[in-house]
């Protein structure tokens, strides 16, 4: 017989995947004042290019930062949902085509360009 405590740690599971995978289908974080994100994520595109640009240079310690906060995030939307949202990709591709949404999209922030990635590959599941 499950006790309480199990049963409710089990809900509270099931919730945050639903509002997880809401969260996916959801279009664009709509201001920086109202997002609960730290770190990499809240820069701007505009930074995230410097860094590559640095990157190509040979200095990668801003770069790797970026690719931290990503592989971090990753794992934890891994980790809630119980599956891979890149495929199979891996980090590099995400990094890659999070720099080719920034340069098309220079106003937006690390996150929603990263999240342009698992958006696409979560749609072809």
């Amino acid at each position: 017989m499950e006790t309480i405590a199990t049963m409710s740690h089990s809900c509270i599971h099931i919730a945050f995947i639903v509002i997880l995978y809401s969260t996916l289908a959801l279009p664009r974080v709509v201001s920086a004042d109202e997002r609960p994100l730290w770190g990499y994520g809240v820069r701007g595109c505009s930074d995230y290019l410097l860094a590559c640009q640095a990157e190509e240079n040979g200095d990668a310690a801003e770069f790797q930062r970026y690719e931290d906060w990503l592989t971090g995030f990753i794992s934890g939307l891994n980790l809630a949902t119980g599956e891979d949202l890149l495929r199979g990709s891996g980090i590099e591709s995400a990094m890659s085509r999070t720099q080719a949404h920034c340069k098309d999209h220079q106003d937006d922030d690390f996150f929603n360009a990263s999240m342009e990635f698992v958006r696409s590959l979560a749609s072809l599941k």
